[in-house]
C-alpha cells in the first residue's frame, strides 16, 4: 500500500461545488527487466531456469488486450521464483510507460502463475502480488480517449461518451494550470477513470469510504527528478454528480498539483499547495469569496476569525467537514490575497521558494513580509470579505 499524504472530501456549496484536494502518494520505483548488472543471478535449478525463460517469452509485448493504450518499455523482471509440482510461481516486477506521458517508467509488483503441460511451462495467470496494488487493466476492460493535452483511460463500463467529455474537460484544464503555473512542465494529464467507487479504492488500496464524497485524486511523487506521469484518477459517482463548471473546477485543481510536482516538497505547506491549486482552478471565475468559501463566510460572520493560517493537521481527513471545508477555503483566500497585493509572479516565487527553504524565509524573499504579518493581512481581508 502506498502511503497517504493528502484527501479531502468534495463540498457543496450552493450552485458550484469547490475543488477537491488532491491525493498525492508516493509512487515506489520499480527496478527494470533484461539483462545487465542489476540482473538477478542465474540460478542452478533447471525448473526455475525454464520458468524464467517462459515468462520471459511471454512478457516480450505487452498482451493484445491493451493494445489502444499507448505502452513502451514493457518488461518484467522475475525476482523469485517457487516451483510446485506441476505450477510454479514467480514474483516479477512490471515496467511500462504511457508513450508520450511518463517521463520514468512506472509499474508494479506482480504474481505470474505458469503450468506445465508436456514438459513446457506456459504462463496461466498474471496478478498483483500480494499487497500490492492492482492496475487499470486488471479489473477488466479498458477504454481509451485522446484529448490534446489529455490521455483518458477508463475501466470497465465507462462509455465512449463520458470519457470524451472527461478529456474536454482535461484539455481545457492544462492550458489554465500552464497559465497560473508559468513555469516548465509537462503540459499533459493523465486520467484514469475506474468501473466504480470501488474500483476507484482498489486501485489507490484504501477503504471505499474514504472516497465516497470526493470528485477526483491525484497520484505522483512530489519533488525534483524524473518520475513516472502523475494520474488524475476520478470517482465516478462523485465526479457524476457535479455541475460541468464544478468539474472543470476539479479537474483544473488536479491539473495544477501535476504542473507543480517538481516544486512541491515535504517543506511545502498545505495551505499553499491546496490554496495555490484553488487559486488556478478560480482564477477566471466570476464567483466571488461569499460563494466559493461559504463555510469559513459563516464562521466570520458569525464572529469565529481564524486566528492562523491553517496548519498540516487542518487538513486531515474524517473530522469535522466544515472545519474541513474552512481550512481549504482559507487556504484559496491566502492565495488570492497574495496574487492581488503582491502579483502572481510573486505568488508563484514563493511557492517555488517554499519547497526549499523555511516559509519565513521563503515569505521574505518572495514577498518582503513574515508569516505574522501575511496572517495580519488574511485576517483583513477576511474581515473585509465577510463582515
Amino acid at each position: 500500500m502506498l502511503p497517504v499524504l493528502g484527501r479531502t472530501p468534495l463540498r457543496r456549496p450552493r450552485a458550484l461545488p469547490p475543488v477537491l484536494l488532491c491525493l498525492l502518494l508516493l509512487c515506489v520505483p520499480l527496478a527494470g527487466c533484461g539483462s545487465g548488472s542489476g540482473a538477478p543471478s542465474v540460478s542452478a535449478d533447471p525448473a526455475e531456469r525454464e520458468v524464467r525463460r517462459a515468462v520471459a517469452a511471454w512478457s516480450a509485448a505487452p498482451p493484445a488486450a491493451l493494445a489502444a493504450i499507448p505502452l513502451e518499455g514493457w518488461s518484467y523482471e522475475v525476482s523469485t521464483v517457487r516451483v510446485e509440482g506441476v505450477r510454479a510461481f514467480a514474483r516479477a516486477e512490471l515496467r511500462y510507460r504511457l508513450t508520450g506521458y511518463d517521463a520514468a517508467p512506472a509499474g508494479s509488483a506482480r504474481e505470474v502463475e505458469l503450468t506445465r503441460d508436456g514438459g513446457a511451462w506456459a504462463v496461466t495467470a498474471d496478478r498483483p502480488a500480494p499487497g500490492a496494488l492492482p492496475q487499470l487493466w486488471d479489473q477488466g476492460p479498458v477504454s481509451v480517449e485522446r484529448g490534446a493535452h489529455a490521455l483518458v483511460l477508463g475501466g470497465a463500463g465507462q462509455s465512449s461518451g463520458s470519457l470524451s467529455a472527461i478529456a474536454a474537460e482535461a484539455d481545457r484544464a492544462v492550458p489554465a494550470a500552464s497559465a497560473a503555473w508559468p513555469r516548465p512542465w509537462a503540459g499533459r494529464v493523465v486520467v484514469l477513470v475506474p468501473g466504480s467507487l470501488d474500483a476507484m479504492a482498489a486501485l489507490l488500496g484504501r477503504p471505499a469510504d474514504e472516497y465516497r464524497g470526493l470528485g477526483a485524486v491525484t497520484t505522483g511523487r512530489t519533488g525534483a527528478g524524473p518520475a513516472p506521469a502523475d494520474r488524475v484518477v476520478v470517482n465516478p459517482g462523485g465526479y457524476g454528480q457535479l455541475s460541468a463548471e464544478g468539474r472543470q473546477v476539479i479537474l483544473t485543481h488536479e491539473t495544477t498539483h501535476v504542473a507543480t510536482r517538481a516544486a512541491t516538497t515535504s517543506r511545502t505547506p498545505l495551505w499553499l499547495s491546496e490554496g495555490f491549486a484553488d487559486w488556478a482552478a478560480y482564477r477566471d471565475s466570476d464567483r466571488g469569496p461569499a460563494e466559493v468559501a461559504p463555510a469559513l463566510a459563516r464562521a466570520v460572520r458569525q464572529g469565529d476569525l481564524p486566528g492562523a493560517l491553517p496548519d498540516a493537521g487542518a487538513f486531515a481527513f474524517g473530522g469535522d467537514a466544515d472545519a474541513l471545508a474552512r481550512a481549504y477555503e482559507g487556504s484559496w483566500l491566502a492565495c488570492r490575497l497574495i496574487a492581488r497585493r503582491w502579483g502572481d509572479a510573486a505568488l508563484v516565487s514563493l511557492y517555488e521558494k517554499s519547497g526549499r527553504e523555511s516559509l519565513p524565509a521563503a515569505l521574505e524573499e518572495a514577498l518582503g513580509t513574515d508569516p505574522a504579518a501575511l496572517t495580519r493581512a488574511w485576517q483583513q481581508d477576511l474581515t473585509r470579505e465577510f463582515r
